[in-house]
């Protein structure tokens, strides 16, 4: 795991100073190598910069930018592709030779090889920057589930590139001017979508695609290569529950194991759920060592899974270790998220994510997480609820919509201490498909409110919510909510999480879940094999109870939080009232300061029924005062 960034110059006014700082912001990521290079090309001056974290062949032979001595192609890459061995044979087999160990020097060659139809053959996580010199152009690469982020700007002939946004504030070119049409998405779901960005002519490239400039002409160009959505569009396979249950374990053991190739020391993150539970028992259980597992109890009991993990680690026999977060730990790591997540983002439960990620880095190098087991296999409870509130709009008359639109324009106030439901109501009832109506049911703030709460006025921009006429016939109603939600709070919540927060500490994070391979199958299994009759995950609590027996296993589902809507009213409220204070929230101009200070002075006693909207804007004003200010 590592960091890149760089640019693409066309003004040719950068520099290797300018360079090296936009790195500098991102040396996190890889404490352990640099590197720089800078290409006078005809056209414009392109800057690689790199921070490496050395994972796979650890020798100077590993160091990035790195050169194809045959093409001169040169390229940066994060993340790993775990089956680079299986490629390299290949490659040997038509000529390649080899000087170093790593996948690095496999991607050269494959692309060498079989141009950008080399992705195809990649099982793993990437961000990939490549500069192909015989067609001069430049291709940047990234992987299918979008676990490895890349963003980028492009603007009066500058192309910025990074894993991280905060390098970009280090190039001259970069005007930082807030989009407010992606604020208004983030108020609206807690984080920004793919493709957009909190700034203007900035962006995420979305997973499953690769962007090509051309030198030439300035010309950009996004491919498509992945969808999930193609893989829930496939027939559904004729299997047997048995069958299908054989299947996945077999995709799991091998994608588990994938991701246990390294260099150096790998744990695992185990809650004691069923996801990280899956994980680390076919580990342990494909391996003659102890898996090193990893939990994060607190004292709150209502947070604390430390004792079911603990549960589950001494029955697998993992080397377990404990730690019981402070009080003070997690407060102390608050006024840190804007550092951390240099976007707004309003997911509460990357303040432990951060810290479990710290106690692991003691220890290990990369440690794998077992997210996206939820989105794959269907196991929110959000996913029985929103199921069962579509089922219910489904017999509500259609045309007692414009009635319900009718009260919501009577209920129109200047309040928003409490959620405008008659609204959300009316725009469920409106809404085109399944995965619009899954993104208005999860949504905090609905449009009417945003335009209440946010001063400068916005449109709306496109995001995965509205790609709902994209699947076909093949899905129901289960398979079009998980296919939603895998393109968008999988990739643009809860992996921008987990790599913000184990890169934050030098951590590589993996997502032994997210092998493609595996919702490739998953998705084409009938939906009755994950969700019936109010049960979830059916298939894979089945594989899980062949490891560890249900009574151990057979608790409420947890979420991975803190008592964050307590210390906020508490031990907070200090910093709560300063980043929220009147004067500051209105010398901004973003958002209508008079409801900023009537939502938290009702939240404050102990009135307000949703603190998660309160975070949001608390989330935005404290990013606010680091970045813009």
């Amino acid at each position: 795991m590592c960091g890149l960034t760089g640019f693409i110059d066309f003004s040719g006014k950068s520099d290797l100073t300018v360079l090296k700082a936009m790195a500098e912001t991102i040396k996190h990521r890889g404490p352990d190598d640099e590197g720089y290079e800078m290409i006078e090309h005809s056209a414009a001056l392109i800057g690689f910069g790199f921070k490496r974290l050395s994972i796979l062949d650890l020798s100077p032979a590993g160091h990035q930018p790195m050169k194809n001595p045959d093409t001169g192609d040169l390229i940066i890459f994060n993340g790993e592709i775990y089956n680079f061995r299986e490629i390299r044979k290949e490659l040997e087999s038509l000529g390649y030779s080899f000087k170093t160990s790593g996948d690095t020097e496999v991607i050269l060659r494959s692309y060498q090889q079989w141009g950008t139809k080399c992705v195809d053959r990649f099982i793993g996580m990437f961000a990939i920057v490549l500069h192909d010199v015989k067609n001069n152009k430049i291709v940047c690469f990234r992987d299918r589930a979008g676990v490895k982020p890349f963003f980028y700007y492009w603007d009066n002939g500058v192309f910025l590139f990074s894993s991280e946004l905060k390098a970009f504030h280090k190039h001259p070119a970069f005007l930082k001017k807030i989009d407010n049409d992606a604020l208004a998405l983030f108020f609206q779901y807690g984080y920004i979508p793919a493709p957009h960005s909190i700034f203007q002519n900035t962006f995420k490239l979305l997973p499953g695609r690769y962007l090509e400039i051309n030198l030439l002409n300035k010309e950009i160009s996004i491919t498509k290569y992945w969808d999930v959505i193609d893989a829930y569009n496939a027939p559904r396979i004729s299997i047997s529950f048995k069958d299908a249950l054989s299947e996945t374990e077999k995709l799991l053991t091998s994608a588990f194991n994938y991701r246990m190739i390294a260099d150096v020391p790998v744990g695992v993150f185990l809650s004691g759920g069923y996801d990280s539970s899956c994980v680390t028992a076919i580990l342990q259980k494909s391996n003659t060592n102890k898996i090193k597992t990893y939990t994060i109890g607190f004292e709150e009991e209502a947070f604390n899974e430390a004792d079911h993990a603990k549960s589950v680690a001494s029955f697998l026999g993992t080397d377990h270790h404990e730690y019981y977060c402070t009080f003070k730990e997690a407060i102390d790591l608050v006024p840190q998220l804007p550092d951390i997540y240099d976007e707004p983002f309003g997911d509460q439960s990357s303040i432990p994510t951060t810290l479990v990620s710290k106690i692991a880095r003691r220890h290990v190098t990369v440690a794998l997480s077992a997210d996206g087991g939820d989105e794959i296999f269907a196991g929110y409870p959000r996913h029985l609820k929103s199921l069962a509130m579509m089922n219910k709009l489904s017999r509500f008359p259609r045309a007692l919509a414009p009635v319900v639109g009718a009260v919501n324009r009577l209920n129109q106030g200047s309040s928003l201490e409490k959620p405008n439901r008659i609204n959300k109501l009316h725009r469920a009832l409106k809404s085109n498909n399944e995965a619009e109506l899954f993104g208005v049911i999860n949504e905090s703030f609905t449009p009417a409110e945003i335009k209440k709460l946010l001063i400068p006025t916005h449109g709306k921009k496109h995001t995965g919510f509205d790609d709902g006429a994209l699947f076909n016939n093949n899905n129901d109603t289960l398979s079009k909510v998980l296919g939603t939600e895998y393109r968008t709070y999988l990739v643009d919540d809860i992996l921008q999480k987990v790599d913000r927060a184990t890169m934050s500490v030098s951590l590589e994070g993996r997502e032994p879940f997210l092998d493609h391979r595996i919702i490739e199958f998953v998705a084409q299994l009938p939906s009755d094999f994950k969700m019936k009759d109010g049960k979830q995950k059916i298939l894979l609590k089945e594989l899980v109870h062949k490891f560890i027996p249900e009574k151990i296993m057979n608790r409420p589902k947890m979420g991975f939080g803190i008592p964050m809507n307590r210390w906020c009213r508490n031990e907070l409220k200090d910093l709560f009232i300063e980043t929220l204070a009147y004067d500051k929230v209105k010398e901004g101009g973003i958002m209508n300061p008079t409801i900023v200070e009537n939502m938290y002075k009702t939240y404050l006693a102990n009135d307000h029924e949703d603190f998660q909207r309160i975070w949001y804007i608390f989330v935005f004003q404290q990013w606010y005062n680091r970045w813009m200010n």
